[in-house]
């Protein structure tokens, strides 16, 4: 199997950002370390994603900045964690706009409604942004949760990102 183009140095920004976001796999690592995932074994078991893939995607979400790698102690191994930076953090508006296209125009019978974005100070639904859409204030990612996910949870708060 012939390996795609890089699109890494496009001039279009479009075209660069599907560089990097542009697989399926890698969107949902994204989902689920926006949602706290930090382990290997919990985004495998969560996902249903063989070794060999998800350690390949990870590699390159480190590699390109989006997740960081930490190490952690289990017993007498090291191992780690991976963990959202700014720039992974910041793709959430790009995960909010897909999951509202895929609740506008996919369907499955297993969703529980829609993907939604709350601030959880005002309870209310708002958007990635600088203010909640309901009372103004400002939005911290901290005072955000998701709503209507795939977990099967009320509300998944966001992972903040690491330094």
């Amino acid at each position: 199997m012939s390996r795609r183009v890089t699109w890494a140095d496009a001039a279009c920004p479009i075209a660069r950002a599907a560089d990097v976001l542009g697989e399926p796999w890698t969107l949902l690592i994204l989902r689920n370390a926006t949602a706290g995932t930090t382990r290997f074994e919990d985004f495998r078991t969560q996902l249903g994603i063989a070794d060999n893939v998800l350690t390949t995607r990870l590699a390159k979400l480190v590699d390109r900045g989006l997740l960081t790698k930490l190490p952690y102690r289990d017993g007498g191994r090291t191992r780690h964690e991976y963990r959202l930076t700014q720039a992974g953090s910041d793709a959430l508006p790009v995960l909010h706009a897909l999951g509202a296209w895929g609740d506008a125009h996919t369907a499955s019978e297993h969703t529980p409604g829609p993907m939604t974005l709350v601030h959880s100070r005002c309870g209310q639904l708002t958007r990635p942004g600088a203010k909640c859409d309901s009372c103004g204030k400002p939005l911290t990612r901290g005072d955000l949760a998701w709503r209507g996910s795939w977990l099967g949870e009320d509300e998944i708060p966001l992972a903040d990102p690491v330094g």
